[in-house]
Parts: C-alpha cells; sequence; structure tokens
C-alpha cells in the first residue's frame, strides 16, 4: 500500500510539473562580443542594434525580454535544447544552419569583404589563395566556412576571436581576415597605418533570426514584426542610433546600407 501512494504520488508531482504554465519572458540568445549590433554599455549591461531589435519586438509580442550571452557557436545548440527562445545575433541565414534550426525573413543585407595587411600585395579573394599566404577566420563564421570549403593553397587560421584576428593582421602575420562588410570597415577605421580594407562582398549574404525547428507560431509573429517594424522606419531608425558614420561612409562609397 505505501509502495503504491508513493507511486501515486510520484505521478501526481510529475503532472503537476507538466501543467506549469511556458515561461513568459523572451529569451534572445546572442554573443555580447560585436560592436556595434551585440556588446555591453558601460554599466555591464546588454546594448547594440541586436538589443535594440530584440527589445522591440518583445514590445510588439507583449512580453519582457531576457539576453542570454552565449558564444557564437553554442546559439544553434542552446536554441535547438530550449535554453533559448531565438538567436538575434548578426547570425547568416545559410543552408547548413536552415538543416537545424529555421530562420525568419532578413533583416540585414550584408557580405564578406576582406580586411589585408597593408604589407600584404593581395588585392582580391581570387589571389588570395595562393602557397606562402595566411587567412584569418573567426571560428564558427560564415568567413571560417567560405574559407574551409573555397581555400586550398593559403593557410586558413582559424581564431575564437574576432580582434585575434584583426591583430594577425594588423602585425602582419596574416595576409588577410575573412569577415562581414560592416566589421571589416569598421576594423580598418581603427587600424588605417596597418590596414586596408576591400569592401565590395565576394559572397552576399542576409541576416535573420533563428527559431526553434517547427515553432511556426513565434515564426510567423518574427516575421509579422520585421515587416511592421521596417515599415514604421524602425530600421533607419536603428541605423542613425547606431550606424551614423557608417551609413554615411557607405552612401559615400556607393554601397547599398544594411537594412
Amino acid at each position: 500500500m505505501k509502495l503504491a501512494w508513493l507511486t501515486l504520488l510520484a505521478a501526481l508531482c510529475l503532472l503537476s510539473a507538466c501543467s506549469q504554465k511556458p515561461r513568459t519572458d523572451l529569451v534572445v540568445g546572442m554573443e555580447l562580443n560585436y560592436p556595434p549590433f551585440e556588446m555591453t554599455d558601460e554599466q555591464g549591461h546588454p546594448s547594440g542594434v541586436s538589443v535594440d531589435l530584440a527589445e522591440a519586438l518583445g514590445k510588439y509580442l507583449g512580453r519582457s525580454v531576457r539576453i542570454e550571452n552565449t558564444p557564437f557557436d553554442g546559439l544553434i545548440p542552446a536554441l535547438k535544447t530550449g535554453r533559448i527562445d531565438l538567436i538575434i545575433s548578426s547570425m547568416t541565414a545559410t543552408p547548413e544552419r536552415a538543416r537545424s534550426i529555421d530562420f525568419s525573413d532578413f533583416y540585414v543585407k550584408t557580405g564578406l569583404c576582406l580586411l589585408i595587411a597593408r604589407s600584404s600585395s593581395v588585392q582580391s579573394i581570387e589571389d588570395l589563395d595562393q602557397p606562402g599566404r595566411v587567412v584569418a577566420v573567426k571560428n564558427g563564421t560564415t568567413g571560417h566556412t567560405y574559407a574551409a570549403q573555397n581555400i586550398k593553397n593559403a593557410r586558413v587560421l582559424v581564431l575564437d576571436q574576432e580582434n585575434a584576428c584583426v591583430l594577425e593582421v594588423v602585425e602582419g602575420k596574416a595576409d588577410a581576415f575573412i569577415y562581414d562588410q560592416l566589421s571589416t570597415y569598421q576594423n580598418w577605421r581603427h587600424h588605417e597605418d596597418t590596414t586596408r580594407p576591400v569592401l565590395r562582398p565576394f559572397q552576399q549574404e542576409s541576416w535573420a533570426v533563428g527559431v526553434r525547428k517547427g515553432d511556426t507560431n513565434l515564426l510567423s509573429q518574427v516575421n509579422a514584426f520585421l515587416k511592421d517594424f521596417r515599415a514604421k522606419g524602425g530600421f533607419e531608425a536603428l541605423g542613425d542610433r547606431h550606424l551614423k558614420e557608417q551609413k554615411e561612409a557607405f552612401s559615400k562609397l556607393g554601397y547599398p546600407f544594411y537594412f
């Protein structure tokens, strides 16, 4: 009899746990190491374009937002296991990633570019892949994927941090760093004496919000938000708030801006 009561009690506890309401906050995963999109402010609070975008999404959905700072290569595993609800982390929607997660409509258009050491004779992606060249890439990025698939003769140096990749170029240890367009521009501005940029993308890309496979309800809500946010000038406001200098520079260079 005692065993039966214990079994019944365990079953009731399980039913109680299962009937608990799902969390009401929206947990958004991003790596807070990619200014001005994902970063922390002077007080250590999440800040940047993606943070503002996440907060606007939460307001649209009527849900409070919690930012979960996660290494970039851990974002998709965190989404798949349910630790986060969404990824908003300057993530390129690729066919490979789309096999693991779903993506919203795009909200940024960009592409892969080169930050080149001023001492290097490299001029383009075509003459980068030569014996004796060194190509820096950040682990888990589309630049890393591109290099793994297309760089056959140069040595590919895979590093975990963007700053480490830039430093290799600055010090002349790497001929080039493959990264996105805006970051390449910003890294060049910080190191104009030792680097030079090739800002015309050699591979076009789009950023999107990552959603767990099969969560069609949340995916449709995110897409509705992005459409509404764009129509109301939300992306223009984000650009003016966080990327004013870059917008003006890209306009002068004749490159279409992100949003």
